[in-house]
């Protein structure tokens, strides 16, 4: 029955649209004729309906004006949707233009007039009704993909495709639409010819008149696509489909070009060019916001990416250069020689300079630039590095002229592969600037040149003078054009040379960069590159010099050529080959020499091929089984001598730290553990003779290989050492399993053909020393030591059962130790074990020695050391006898060091033996420099603006230290300081420093003093590490040293470091004796650098980073808008503008505190501190009461630029941690954490969260967070729930935030795309 009311409804509407047009009948009067008769009917209006029977009804048995009027009066009054009208007509008109041109004219302004006021449409009745019925109309679900039913997504698509079918008609239209790639054309807009009946109809034309007519219509649907384009509300809804519809828009934008390129019509246009049409579409056009009219953090963030590079030295103020301070802070923190990683630094650095770079708005040029800049900066701050264990000038070398080139090598190839990626950020709007083809290549050659500028960094260490000028007279030699052979250099000394090439640190740089075909040899044209030039080489000189070039030509690889070799570097990957070609293929002898090669100068200054020589020689660690062996033991011990060689040849401080560097830890491991395991199951039994005439056995090669593994995790440091919490510290991790499985990690996307170089790189290091994944399980005696190890540090000895073949062990280890005192007497074990006996008379005869497999021994060490330490502290052993019995143990087997470490490290932590007198008669005195140590640490923490007043020097009272402690301090100062020694100290002395450290005051400056007076010349250092325990003693002092960062950099104080602030004032010069030879003042950042790994509570130094931050910005703002100085100003204009100047100032050193605190935080406690930054320690502080931070003068500034700081603070340390995209592994864990963190903010502008900050703070931390993830992190945006950004939205529209909202709608995805849209129009944007 409803059915028949219908349509019986809906043929009195036609019948009485037929009369008022036989009758010609007013439009006007028509309509409310027929709006009347809806109405009285219960009609909602707009009608569905009878926009579909108006246009049936005019399509096209009544094609005529008056049907026309009646549908556009229709139109006006509003009882026909547009929207579904222009669908209707689209579907009907275009298809059908050629022979009803009259009627796509007509259609053509209905659009004009219409779809341009959309804002009544969407809110009128019937709105979600109309969409639907417009998606069924176009079919826009099939068309686009989505399979969406939100309205607000239905109009992107609609006049998506309404813009689309006039391009495509206007291409067919031209002959264009078969230079596309699909050749036709999704819509329904192909020529239909009709057989109407137009005799004595009103457009029945001449068709000269009809071919004209299409003529205008397509000059004029093109003039459409371009309003579309301009029109301000049109373009942000089209810039949706851009964002959310990729695929579709490159097609549609590749159309556009065509005719844009090809147009005829567009010629004869007045209003509209070709050149106009195609720039409307560029990025930098169709933008979200256009406009910033919001008050939000754009406008600063702006401001911020604007300023221009300005001039930087050494030590510089807070100039554009502090954009770069994290870089600064990460490439300081990786020369902390007690601290490896398992993260190739090339993976770190890359992933923050694209952090800073999107955070910062900076070009490729400046990026590059800033690199380079601080990298050199890295290598100034220690011209004059002081003597120690610790990394010295050959790690920064590294880290400049290898690590550096190889992250922005693989930059620029990343640009190679993906040239158009369209999720990378890095401008004010969110979205990449278009990238010409081989912009960062250029740029980087750019920053090259502009490098030069800097002369103060670019003067060369003494130690690299002699390279750098070869460098430069390479490029000269080429330049004048003489030709000399790759080698020529290795025999030439430049004194030689007719003219001084004044070579210097961009040299190095610049050959680094060609060797690694970033660069050609153009650059050496480049202007001041050199200076002057030569015809000829001086007469008498060679022309071919005999060493690498004598190699390479057939030379065999003799001592003499390996001494030669081993003291200049490989020049090329070649020449590296053909070493490890022999090295596999040679003689004993020759790979014994072939392995000193590669550990020689190659390892350590061969930069530009660095990296290959770290990887043969893990390669030549984990050597293939021969085809011919047999042996029922393993092949390694065949090659025992060469691995000692390699061995001892990587275990310096500073080759470790390259190893580390370049990522190759995990993979060093790896190749470390099965000679563990090999020869430490062997019984001493063979010895090889290497070919300098030194003895080595298998103990020898298992000690050297262990204790370099136990350097590539921090094995010895006590169970405190962990986090509050979920918090665990970064050094925690680092584990056997965790790294064999993050080597193992690479094997499984060795064949990814997306990985960067750099994991490609790793990947081919993993899979070629072996290529089948590595567990700890694969190695049961390395993993009954490591049990055993973390069982010692967890509880008390216990275990040893008499009669068991440990106790046997523990008892000929004691005798062997303790002969002498031995001698008729009970057995030293007896003290734990009371039955055991001793096995005899003891004499110095070497036969005393065990012969046991190492593994073995270290199972039975711990309980010689404690029954050697409780016999001391019953008196049954003086404390000279201790150390020297350990001493002699440790000369047996070197490794058992490690085990000996590991017993200490345990029972100081325990705090159960009581302390000892160092009196200098049973124990040694520190009495000799002990005050003068306690002085030297005070004048560190001074200078730094840390101020303890319970250190007091001297004092009458005896120094005193655990007994474990006194044992391990008087077994360590037994140690030469040599070569031989370095490797057993750096696995030593860390531990060292950390017992003492937890240890009441002043058992450091006790340890201290007593190995300044074993090694004088590594005094500067021993006082420098010393005063690094005072922040472990005192959680005061830590506070202070924060607070110093921040004043030092920020230049908020006058110190004797630096009164500019900056990466100059927060690192300075390192340390060292560098002034009349005594120790210089340490900058904050350097003391901070070396202790933060040794702070257990990281949650509170977070927290306290925040107060401290909130503080600076406090003074920031006071400082830089005085009360009292704008009232001297005479007028209002000049208060305004000196306010805003002044703002604009402190906004700048806001960022640059932010930027600090956020570094700060990542570094300390890495991607899990940061986590719990954000989602516990922000919002607490926010929902906190806190006292006024209004400042007399400040009106609210304090507040607001509190906001602003914390914005900053919370993204920076999130894009640290997690990166801007989502190409590292820690990015998987960023949704969670936004999730919980944006819902916070969610239900905090809904109110149901009760906030205890300042409203301007609230208000500015959200406008600022929100800003940053749009502006700098887009992809952030797509990762938070849609709901939760619906309602951020709706809380900055309630601000006055409409742009912001928007923004953040915009970038969120199709999910809030619909409601972006509406946005649009609601506000008509």
């Amino acid at each position: 029955m409803e059915v028949s009311l219908q349509g019986n409804l809906w043929y009195s509407v036609v019948e009485l649209t037929k009369g008022a047009q036989q009758k010609g009948s007013d439009p006007l009067l028509w309509v409310m004729q027929l709006s009347s008769n809806l109405n009285s009917m219960g009609v909602s209006l707009p009608s569905v309906e009878l926009a579909n029977v108006l246009v049936s009804h005019i399509c096209w048995e009544n094609n005529v004006p008056i049907t026309w009027k009646f549908l556009e009066k229709a139109l006006m009054l509003k009882i026909v949707p547009p929207m579904l009208v222009l669908a209707l007509l689209s579907q009907k008109v275009i298809p059908s233009r050629h022979s009803q041109p009259v009627a796509y004219r007509l259609y053509m302004e209905l659009l004009k007039r219409h779809i341009f006021t959309l804002k009544s449409q969407i809110n009128g009745p019937n709105y979600q009704i109309i969409m639907k019925s417009i998606e069924s109309i176009l079919h826009l679900s099939w068309n686009f993909g989505l399979r969406a039913s939100d309205p607000g997504i239905l109009v992107v698509e609609f006049l998506f495709s309404i813009v689309w079918q006039l391009l495509d008609a206007s291409l067919d239209d031209e002959g264009l639409l078969n230079c596309t790639l699909e050749k036709k054309s999704n819509w329904a807009i192909e020529p239909q010819e009709m057989e109407i009946d137009c005799h004595g109809s009103y457009y029945e034309k001449r068709s000269e008149y009809n071919e004209i007519l299409q003529e205008t219509n397509t000059v004029m649907a093109i003039e459409i696509i371009g309003k579309f384009l301009q029109n301000n509300l049109t373009s942000r809804i089209l810039d949706l489909a851009r964002r959310n519809l990729p695929v579709h828009w490159t097609s549609f934008i590749q159309r556009l070009q065509i005719l844009g390129s090809n147009s005829l019509a567009l010629r004869n246009s007045k209003t509209l060019t070709a050149e106009a049409l195609i720039n409307l579409t560029s990025d930098s056009c169709m933008v979200l916001p256009r406009e910033c009219k919001t008050t939000s953090l754009l406008k600063y963030h702006a401001v911020m990416v604007s300023r221009s590079l300005t001039s930087t030295g050494l030590c510089h103020g807070a100039s554009r250069s502090a954009l770069w301070l994290p870089l600064d802070l990460l490439l300081e923190d990786a020369m902390d020689g007690y601290q490896v990683d398992a993260t190739s630094s090339v993976e770190v650095i890359t992933g923050l300079i694209k952090t800073l770079r999107a955070i910062n708005g900076t070009s490729w040029h400046d990026t590059f630039l800033g690199l380079w800049i601080a990298a050199l900066r890295l290598v100034q701050r220690e011209r004059y590095p002081i003597e120690g264990p610790v990394p010295r000038l050959d790690t920064r070398l590294c880290m400049l002229l290898s690590i550096t080139t190889l992250v922005v090598a693989d930059l620029i190839e990343e640009e190679e592969i993906a040239p158009t990626n369209k999720n990378e950020c890095g401008s004010i709007n969110g979205w990449k600037e278009k990238e010409v083809p081989r912009q960062r290549c250029n740029d980087l050659v750019s920053s090259l040149q502009t490098l030069g500028d800097y002369q103060g960094l670019l003067t060369p260490p003494q130690c690299v003078v002699s390279a750098a000028n070869q460098a430069a007279a390479k490029a000269m030699l080429f330049l004048s054009g003489v030709t000399v052979g790759s080698a020529y250099f290795e025999c030439v000394s430049m004194k030689n040379m007719p003219i001084n090439f004044s070579g210097n640190m961009r040299h190095l740089i610049v050959e680094s960069c060609i060797a690694r075909n970033l660069l050609d040899t153009s650059a050496y044209s480049w202007p001041g590159y050199i200076n002057g030039c030569i015809n000829q080489l001086p007469h008498g000189m060679p022309t071919q010099g005999p060493d690498w070039s004598s190699f390479m030509l057939g030379a065999t690889l003799t001592p003499a050529m390996a001494n030669a070799l081993v003291s200049s570097p490989a020049s090329s990957l070649a020449e590296l080959e053909k070493v490890f070609e022999v090295a596999v293929n040679g003689s004993n002898a020759e790979k014994i020499s072939a392995a000193t090669v590669l550990c020689g100068a190659s390892l350590i200054r061969g930069w530009n091929i660095q990296e290959h020589t770290a990887h043969f020689i893990i390669r030549l660690l984990s050597p293939p089984v021969p085809a011919n062996y047999s042996g029922d033991d393993s092949h390694l011990i065949g090659y025992a001598p060469m691995l000692n060689v390699l061995i001892v040849g990587i275990g310096s401080v500073d080759c470790v730290q390259i190893f580390s560097l370049h990522g190759l830890v995990p993979q060093l491991a790896c190749s470390l553990m099965p000679i563990c395991e090999v020869f430490g199951s062997c019984v001493p039994n063979v010895c090889w003779i290497l070919t300098t005439g030194e003895e080595i056995s298998a103990h020898a090669v298992f000690s050297n290989a262990f204790t370099l593994l136990l350097k590539l995790w921090r094995f010895n440091h006590p169970p405190l050492e962990h986090g509050v919490g979920d918090v665990p510290t970064v050094a925690s991790r680092l584990t056997p399993e965790y790294l064999l499985s993050v080597r193992n990690s690479y094997l499984v996307s060795s064949g990814s053909a997306h990985q960067d170089r750099n994991k490609r790189r790793l990947s081919a290091v993993a899979s070629s020393s072996s290529p089948e994944p590595v567990f700890v399980d694969s190695f049961p005696k390395l993993k009954v030591w490591y049990r055993q190890h973390q069982a010692c540090i967890a509880s008390t000895l216990s275990g040893l059962v008499h009669g068991t073949p440990v106790h046997q062990i523990v008892d000929e280890l004691l005798n062997m130790m303790f002969t002498k005192i031995n001698r008729g007497s009970q057995s030293l074990a007896s003290v734990n074990s009371p039955s055991s006996s001793s096995s005899g008379p003891g004499n110095e005869d070497s036969s005393l020695r065990p012969k046991l497999p190492a593994w073995d021994i270290l199972e039975a060490v711990p309980f010689v050391v404690d029954a050697a330490l409780t016999a001391c502290a019953h008196g049954k052993l003086s404390p000279r006898e201790l150390a020297t019995g350990l001493k002699d143990l440790v000369d047996f087997l070197p490794a058992s060091l490690a085990t000996i470490v590991s017993y200490f490290s345990a029972e100081v932590t325990r705090g159960i033996w009581k302390p000892v007198f160092m009196n200098g008669t049973d124990w040694p005195s520190p009495a000799v420099n002990l005050s003068y140590v306690e002085e030297q640490i005070k004048k560190i923490l001074a200078a730094t603006g840390v101020h303890i007043p319970s250190l007091a020097a001297g004092g009458s009272s005896p120094a005193t230290l655990p007994l474990p402690l006194a044992a391990f301090v008087s077994l360590t100062i037994t140690y030469k300081i040599d070569r031989a020694s370095e490797r057993f100290l750096s696995l030593a002395g860390p531990t060292l420093e950390c017992l003492a450290a937890g240890c009441p005051w002043p058992c450091m400056p006790i340890v201290a003093s007593l190995w300044t007076q074993k090694a004088k010349r590594w005094s500067d250092f021993l006082v420098f590490s010393a005063s690094r325990t005072v922040f472990l003693q005192n959680r005061d002092s830590m506070v202070q040293l924060l607070k110093s960062c921040f004043t030092a950099t920020l230049g908020l104080n006058a110190t004797p470091i630096s009164s500019n602030g900056g990466v100059g004032a927060l690192l300075g010069h390192g340390f060292g004796s560098h002034f009349c030879g005594v120790i210089s003042p340490v900058a904050p950042g350097i003391l901070y650098l070396r202790v933060y790994r040794s702070i257990t509570d990281i949650v509170f130094m977070t927290e306290e980073i925040v107060t401290i931050l909130m503080h600076s910005v406090r003074e920031i703002a006071c400082r830089a808008c005085p009360k009292e100085r704008l009232e001297k100003l005479e007028t209002r204009r000049n208060a305004m503008r000196y306010e805003q100047v002044s703002l604009d100032a402190a906004m700048s050193r806001v960022k640059l505190a932010a930027s600090l605190g956020a570094s700060l935080v990542w570094l300390t406690g890495g991607l899990c501190l940061v986590q719990s930054l954000i989602t516990e320690t922000l919002p607490s502080w926010f929902i906190s009461m806190h006292g006024s931070e209004q400042e007399q003068g400040s009106e609210g500034i304090v507040a607001m630029l509190g906001g602003y700081a914390l914005a900053y603070f919370a993204v920076l340390g999130g894009a640290f941690a997690w990166g801007v995209d989502s190409s590292s592994s820690a990015s998987k864990r960023r949704p969670k954490v936004l999730r919980i963190h944006m819902e916070f903010l969610a239900s905090a502008l809904d109110g149901k969260i009760s906030l205890g900050c300042d409203s301007a703070t609230w208000r500015a931390y959200v406008s600022g967070f929100v800003t940053l993830m749009v502006s700098c992190t887009p992809n952030w945006v797509l990762e938070v729930d849609v709901d939760v950004l619906r309602r951020l939205s709706n809380g900055l529209r309630q601000w006055g935030e409409e742009e912001l909202a928007l923004a953040l709608l915009g970038i969120g995805g199709v999910g809030t795309m619909g409601a972006a849209a509406e946005l649009i129009v609601e506000n008509e944007m």
